[in-house]
């Protein structure tokens, strides 16, 4: 669309520096890390306040231009993609953290603070916020998209770690969701609600975000493995006897192959295990111990650890890198990277079965995953100018994909809907679909929310 001449004339008043529609902001506020084209929006604004927020929404509801919220552009599923046009709502500049309660371990903070910020800002309380997409993602990007990371077997995702939040409606009403306290039973949980909207329903302008002690003592370790199938058993036996293990990563040999040209690494170039132990030093230890004896069960070898802080930085920068590590085995190629999440007695089954879908299908595709909650991800890397090979990926996640809703799974463990697993949402929840575009329909009855997202329209 083109954006209203007396629009634009009016928030070029109101913010100033802070409103722009040239060409290079707009391209940056037109991609993210997936695989869609870029979209650009009719313009950039970046708001202060809530109350600024409030003045863009209400605007863009008088004039019917649809509203966008952008964090850092991060995320895989062409979220921040403005498909129908419109203002795209750079929440960059409200990052202030604005209170840490360390007594009741909570921080209030704006949606623009990153997570590595806020733990920079956790400095000298003792207390850490686990979530770790793997990006530094904005809080509030991290709350719509309902991201969790490698911490998540352990501490959960943004869903668990989310206590409440300050939300604009799509008609300018500022609502409050949850609160401090850490159980409610007062009405719907509308924390909940907004957790994984993807800013269909609302613009997020405040979170009060749950926050953990630091370990008193952390461990990692790596154990290469003859193959896939061997490191699973070992994460479904770890799951099963309840080890309280922080995180536990997995990456095919394709995968440390690809790491270890990228990062510079010298991994044993076989399936991989990282593991991650926090608690007591006793607790770390007995952790441990068991991890290892599982792994040795299992044709494990290799068991190494990483003890002092800047080797485990290290390794999980490695692991952090895995996504341009893959797009590097093939210069110039593109990703199409698909996530799904099935119950832990079905990840043998459904890694196998992905194994086999790869190397029928003869593409590159690297698998990573956080597979401690049974979550992994295939990177299928293709030519972005070859149509065929594009629709040979694309069918290659579909049978990830319905492989996993036929285990008992989801069709994205943490990725989110977007637009691309838009047609995988009514397999999953039938008619639970309807109940979700009524609940969009009475929240923003314009669709004027980051449309064509989740449910389309």
């Amino acid at each position: 669309m083109t954006l209203p001449a007396a629009l634009a004339q009016t928030l070029a008043d109101r913010f100033g520096k802070r409103f722009s529609t040239a060409e290079a902001v707009r391209a940056h506020h037109g991609h993210d890390e997936s695989h869609f084209p870029d979209v650009l929006p009719d313009a950039v604004v970046w708001p202060h306040t809530t109350a600024e927020v409030v003045e863009v929404v209400q605007l863009c509801a008088h004039y019917q231009v649809p509203l966008v919220p952008f964090g850092v552009g991060s995320s895989l599923e062409g979220h921040i993609l403005p498909v129908a046009g419109g203002i795209s709502l750079d929440m960059s500049e409200m990052n202030q953290v604005q209170a840490v309660h360390a007594e009741d371990m909570d921080a209030v903070v704006q949606p623009g603070v990153t997570r590595k910020a806020l733990n920079a800002a956790l400095n000298g309380t003792g207390l850490f916020f686990p979530i770790d997409p793997g990006a530094d993602a904005t809080l509030g990007g991290m709350a719509s998209t309902r991201a969790s990371g490698t911490n998540a077997v352990r501490y959960g995702t943004m869903r668990e770690n989310v206590l409440g939040m300050e939300v604009v409606l799509a008609d300018g009403r500022v609502i409050r969701t949850g609160g401090r306290a850490r159980k409610s039973s007062a009405g719907y949980d509308l924390t909940r609600l907004f957790v994984g909207a993807e800013g269909t329903l609302g613009v997020i302008t405040e979170l009060t975000v749950r926050l953990h002690p630091l370990p008193e003592a952390v461990s990692a370790a790596i154990c290469s493995f003859p193959d896939l199938d061997s490191a699973v058993q070992t994460v479904i036996q770890t799951i099963q006897l309840g080890v309280p293990v922080a995180r536990i990563e997995l990456l095919d040999a394709l995968t440390v192959q690809a790491v270890n040209r990228y990062s510079k690494t010298t991994l044993r170039e076989e399936p991989l295990l990282l593991f991650e132990f926090h608690g007591s030093p006793n607790g770390v230890q007995e952790q441990a111990t068991t991890v290892q004896e599982l792994a040795r069960d299992n044709g494990g070898q290799d068991f190494e650890w990483a003890t002092r802080p800047e080797d485990r930085s290290r390794l999980w920068q490695a692991r952090h890198d895995v996504y341009f590590a893959g797009l590097n085995l093939r210069p110039g190629s593109r990703a199409i990277s698909t996530d799904v999440c099935v119950p832990i007695s079905r990840l043998a089954e459904a890694i196998a079965g992905t194994q086999a879908d790869i190397a029928a299908s003869g593409l590159t595709a690297p698998i990573v995953g956080h597979v401690g909650d049974g979550n992994y991800h295939v990177l299928i890397l293709t030519d972005p100018d070859n149509p065929a090979q594009i629709e040979a990926c694309e069918a290659l996640g579909s049978r990830i994909v319905e492989r996993a809703l036929a285990l008992g799974g989801t069709c994205t463990g943490e990725h989110g809907i977007g637009i691309g697993k838009q047609g995988y949402l009514r397999a999953e929840h039938g008619a639970a679909v309807d109940v979700m575009a009524a609940l969009k329909a009475a929240l923003d009855p314009l669709n004027l929310m980051n449309p064509g997202k989740i449910i389309g329209g």
